[in-house]
């Protein structure tokens, strides 16, 4: 599978984001992933569908849009009128149930979902989740904040998931050249990246070596 790069706008400069996002445009990125946090399923207060409407403005590329928040049902058609490409919600989150009436939802709107998990969460929580969703993100850090360090882990995790599951997996924390190749030959294809990408000098060979190791 295509290794997509995702860099997580979280850890762009806010104060010239649509420049940010040109730029990691420009330099090979896949789509954006965006990080909404609440404050109450995670420790930390980020962004909403008003920022994600702006995000939209500003780039053609696909909006990952990560809710890291309770009751994420509440919230799925304001992030899909502010124009979300692809939605991911937290098994932590919300049941069986509330997850197929939000993929019947995004079907109809085209919009692709994903289902999350967090480091400690085990796979077998999801696993009846699959036949729903587009995707699965797998946290490779305990959401909340970027800059964190990698959780090995996950790369067992990933590798059992793509086992099972023959669509897109992605990977969110702690991604770099190193721990970027772990979870490629895991089964991956999906990066997100925050710091590495939008810290680096050289934005595309950070890309570049996400994607290829070069």
């Amino acid at each position: 599978m295509r290794i997509k790069i995702a860099p997580s706008v979280l850890s762009a400069d806010f104060s010239k984001l649509g420049a940010e996002l040109k730029k990691v445009e420009r330099a090979g990125a896949d789509l954006i992933h965006v990080d909404v946090m609440d404050g109450h399923f995670v420790p930390n207060i980020t962004i909403g569908p008003v920022v994600v409407k702006y995000l939209r403005k500003a780039t053609s590329l696909p909006l990952d849009v990560h809710l890291m928040i309770e009751n994420p049902a509440k919230y799925v058609d304001d992030f899909v009128k502010a124009g979300s490409d692809m939605i991911t919600v937290h098994i932590e989150t919300l049941g069986l149930g509330e997850l197929a009436a939000i993929a019947k939802k995004l079907k109809a709107k085209g919009v692709k979902l994903g289902i999350s998990l967090n480091p400690a969460t085990p796979l077998a929580k999801i696993k009846k989740t699959l036949p729903l969703v587009d995707f699965v993100l797998v946290m490779s850090v305990n959401p909340g904040f970027s800059g964190q360090a990698f959780i090995p882990g996950a790369i067992k995790k990933v590798k059992e998931l793509r086992a099972i599951f023959k669509k897109d997996i992605s990977v969110d924390g702690g991604i770099n050249h190193q721990t970027a190749k772990l979870v490629r030959d895991a089964g991956a294809n999906i990066l997100a990246a925050g710091s590495y990408i939008f810290g680096a000098k050289n934005t595309k060979k950070a890309i570049n070596s996400l994607r290829r190791g070069s």
